[in-house]
């Protein structure tokens, strides 16, 4: 293949781990769907596109790969030669993507019907049907990041592991098969999440057990980290220290983690977590060191994938905060927690909120019950209405016991109680 130059395609093609003639065989199907006639795209000419010698593909080309990648031809390295009418708006692409995936929008009202539903399915399935759920997949991370775990999200998630699961079972090549069981995984996985963050542990251990089988068939470490990574925190949330270290150390010797300094952080961060649980300070820090340097090396501008893509420099932030508080450091816990809100990013409303809670319980076992309670006020702010996650209220039940055992005659602690505590407890 000649030399890449189309660097944005070559990104996007690396990052759903398409060949070009996957890439070929996917516009061809999105041709036939937005005029009715197959096209005849090849892999030579998905090469020509990659090494620049081709720079602006014919209109119907162009059209099915903004169809099927999601993003206009200028975002995917491609140039308009002279004159040329501009390339559609996003506005207009994301009609022309609904035509082709199928896709459900991200709304409550969505995820009560099926999820996956597609108008007709050829007897064959391809490259176009991995893509079409994986559209699905961030469908619903989107919905998770807006309103949290919960009933119908969980129910969307497994909707779409059983559409996964009844894809591979038909017509197709080994490689796509195992990128449906690890689609299947992954549904699942976040069916066991919306569990964990909605504060409903028993149910998801049995879902995280099915994404890990699911993962081992699919062979992709990937899911493999993501579901070991989801075992650390259930395990912590529930009490059961010893095997939230284990589920971190596993997802340390993925190959996910071994080959990636972001995931390898994300990793030894959940370790240390379930060390400082463990009353094992030293071996805390250290894990929590190993983190810093791992996360030093990692490109965090990177593509990654959508279950990790919240990690980074204001995530382990988060995760020294809890560390730092959970071995008896409150003053450098309360520290990373500023710095955990000032690294975090605008949209990361439910990040900030979990952060927020965290800094006032920080604050709180500094003996500065005062500043504490106005702290954890904000987390109202923040949320202006919308529910809290089941995470959220069990650390604000956290901060109530332990306002109540540090001041229990202090009129602000009284005030706090009075004001928040039925808005905590019912959101």
């Amino acid at each position: 293949m000649a030399e890449t130059k189309n660097e944005a395609l070559a990104a996007w093609m690396n990052d759903h781990q398409m060949s070009a003639a996957e890439l070929a065989k996917a516009v061809n199907h999105a041709i036939r769907d937005l005029t009715g006639k197959a096209g005849s795209t090849s892999e030579r000419t998905a090469f020509r596109w990659l090494s620049g010698e081709n720079q602006w593909p014919q209109e119907r080309q162009r059209r099915a790969l903004e169809t099927v990648t999601g993003r206009t031809a200028g975002d995917l390295g491609f140039v308009p030669r002279g004159n040329r009418r501009t390339a559609p708006s996003q506005e207009d692409l994301s009609v022309h993507r609904r035509r082709f995936v199928g896709a459900a929008t991200g709304t409550a009202v969505a995820v009560s019907v099926p999820l996956i539903a597609a108008p007709s399915r050829p007897s064959r399935v391809g490259t176009a049907d991995v893509i079409r759920l994986r559209d699905h997949v961030e469908t619903l991370v989107a919905m998770d990041a807006e309103r949290g775990g919960h009933g119908a999200l969980e129910q969307a998630a497994l909707a779409g592991a059983s559409e996964a699961l009844d894809l591979q079972k038909r017509s197709t090549t080994q490689r796509v098969r195992q990128r449906l069981f690890a689609l299947a995984s992954d549904f699942t996985a976040t069916a066991a999440w919306s569990l964990i963050d909605a504060g409903r542990l028993d149910s998801a251990g049995r879902h995280l057990d099915r994404a890990l089988t699911l993962a081992g068939l699919a062979q992709d470490p990937e899911t493999t980290m993501q579901v070991w990574n989801l075992r650390a925190m259930l395990a912590r949330q529930g009490k059961r220290y010893a095997e939230a270290v284990a589920a971190a150390q596993a997802a340390q010797a993925t190959a996910a983690a071994r080959r990636s300094p972001l995931h390898a952080s994300l990793a030894h961060g959940r370790t240390a977590i379930g060390l400082a649980y463990q009353g094992d300070q030293r071996g805390a820090l250290r894990s929590l060191g190993r983190a810093e340097e791992t996360l030093s090396r990692a490109d965090v501008t990177a593509p990654r994938p959508s279950w990790i893509a919240f990690y980074g420099p204001a995530e382990l932030y988060s995760l020294t905060a809890i560390v730092r508080d959970v071995v008896g450091n409150p003053a450098e816990a309360e520290a990373a927690a500023y710095r955990a809100l000032a690294a975090l990013p605008a949209s990361f409303r439910r990040n900030r909120v979990h952060t927020t809670a965290r800094l006032a319980l920080a604050q709180l076992h500094q003996g500065e019950v005062e500043q504490a309670c106005v702290t954890s006020g904000e987390v109202f702010t923040i949320m202006n209405g919308a529910p809290l996650s089941g995470r959220t209220r069990q650390m604000l039940g956290d901060f109530q016991r332990d306002l109540i055992t540090l001041a229990p005659s202090a009129r602000i602690a009284h005030e706090w109680m009075d004001r928040y505590r039925t808005e905590w407890s019912t959101l």
